[in-house]
């Protein structure tokens, strides 16, 4: 259709696996599997409910009459009790017993649970396979000196490698964030209307006992042992809080990431991947802008920004609760997912192929590392007996002579070349360019790469042995 708006999360970015999850689809045969899982415990529990009933409402669970139930809806205002009336037309026998005891939010909520639950572990198998891809580049480059930079700053050297166990760092604490996240997911349960549970006592004549027992059925039927020991009409609002909080943690980890990428491609020290066919503009031809980092981006962006809905949802539920959530949940969620899904997509794609230029990085590097050299050259002076004093004054002078060379007339730092024609600080030519080596100023960052890899990484990579092999693929 050309003619509506179509939500391009859906059209460009996300994956048809993510899509899928959030699809009426996956939502509308999951409530009748609650249906069902709420039939069979209330019959194991001596309800008049017969196996012939049973038996025809798992003949029609994946046979959505969305038609029927569409039609209906239009005429009751009603989207569970249109959908229970659907499920009746095509079980006439089980009509009676469809849904029994229960409330909306029985179906919807635990739904959207199981639905959550499905996008986590999505995300989760996507978020490891980025970590995977850092670590394979970070072990690759993780003895290649490169500048270092503080606030937009050359700094001391680190390297390559080093640098890319930045971003793994952060991804990391966001699968420690994702997996406490796991261990909260519980199924609203079978409380009925206000949390009380009262219609299930009824139903069992006042027998708490097989109230809580139905309860646990239902659960372990819909492959779940833990419920919320508490609830209102509905799950805790605070849970969908939480889970978009996660979303937002790895949208900022990857946005940073994309940050960084679109820095370094502008020093042209390293890029994503390009098409041979990609153009980068319409009227530059020669341009390589980094589009997928620039998306990233733009979609973490809308991810961050998409937190502070269901904080202010959670925080303005009225006592059991108010149906001001329904239409905010059915944006901010999906949305959420489906986003994130994109940005891990291009991430793993981008990861897959970023290309490091080693001469730019070296060339940079001989830009500025005469002035970090000055510290070891001039400890090493006076150690062969010259004046500390004097010969910092010397190297303070060279410098700003150096300085003004590089950033008045464009012409190469010369420092080095100085100190070597100044006798007081006696050394050889040879001697000060050993000093030079780059690799004599990156410290640990190599050592550091293999010990947070070995240490941190590889843990985390063991419990996805053979489902580390995605890539990420990216539409448009």
């Amino acid at each position: 259709m050309r003619d509506v708006y179509e939500n391009p999360l859906i059209t460009r970015y996300a994956s048809r696996e993510m899509s899928h999850v959030f699809s009426d689809d996956t939502k509308f045969k999951t409530w009748r599997r609650l249906w069902i899982a709420l039939a069979e415990a209330e019959s194991e529990m001596g309800l008049p409910i017969s196996k012939e009933q049973i038996d025809e409402l798992k003949a029609h669970a994946e046979d959505i009459n969305y038609d029927v139930a569409e039609a209906r809806e239009k005429e009751v205002r009603h989207d569970v009790m249109s959908h229970v009336y659907a499920y009746g037309v095509q079980c006439p026998q089980a009509k009676g017993i469809i849904h029994l005891g229960a409330t909306s939010c029985y179906v919807g909520d635990n739904t959207d649970i199981i639905v959550m639950d499905q996008a986590i572990r999505l995300i989760e198998l996507k978020l490891v396979n980025v970590i995977a891809r850092l670590k394979e580049f970070a072990l690759e480059y993780k003895a290649m000196p490169t500048l270092g930079f503080t606030h937009y700053q050359p700094a001391q050297l680190t390297t390559v490698g080093k640098r890319a166990t930045l971003w793994m760092q952060d991804l990391l604490m966001d699968y420690e964030q994702l997996q406490f996240v796991k261990s909260q997911v519980k199924l609203r349960g079978v409380k009925g209307t206000t949390g009380t549970q009262a219609s299930f006592l009824t139903l069992f004549e006042g027998d708490a006992g097989k109230v809580k027992e139905l309860e646990q059925k239902v659960a372990e039927k819909i492959g779940y042992d833990k419920v919320f020991a508490v609830t209102g009409q509905t799950y805790p609002r605070k849970f969908d809080s939480v889970v978009v909080d996660l979303l937002s943690s790895i949208a900022q980890s990857a946005y940073k990431f994309a940050n960084d990428l679109r820095l370094l491609q502008n020093l042209k020290e390293v890029e994503e991947p390009f098409g041979k066919k990609q153009i980068g503009s319409s009227a530059m031809a020669y341009k390589r802008n980094p589009m997928r980092s620039e998306r990233i981006c733009s979609l973490a962006r809308y991810i961050i920004s998409l937190a502070s809905s269901p904080a202010i949802t959670a925080s303005t539920q009225w006592f059991e609760r108010t149906l001001d959530d329904s239409a905010n949940k059915r944006l901010v969620i999906p949305q959420g997912f489906l986003a994130l899904d994109a940005v891990l997509n291009i991430y793993l794609n981008v990861t897959s192929g970023m290309v490091v230029y080693p001469k730019v990085i070296e060339k940079r590097i001989n830009e500025e590392l005469p002035f970090m050299a000055t510290e070891t050259i001039l400890m090493d002076a006076v150690k062969r007996g010259g004046d500390r004093q004097e010969l910092h004054e010397k190297i303070r002078e060279y410098s700003m002579m150096a300085g003004r060379r590089v950033k008045e007339e464009g012409k190469s730092n010369n420092l080095i070349a100085l100190i070597k024609g100044d006798s007081a600080f006696r050394m050889s030519a040879e001697e000060i360019d050993s000093i030079m080596d780059p690799k004599n100023f990156i410290g640990l960052a190599d050592r550091q790469v293999d010990d947070f890899v070995r240490t941190e990484i590889d843990p985390v990579l063991a419990k996805f042995a053979g489902k580390l092999e995605m890539h990420g693929e990216i539409n448009v």
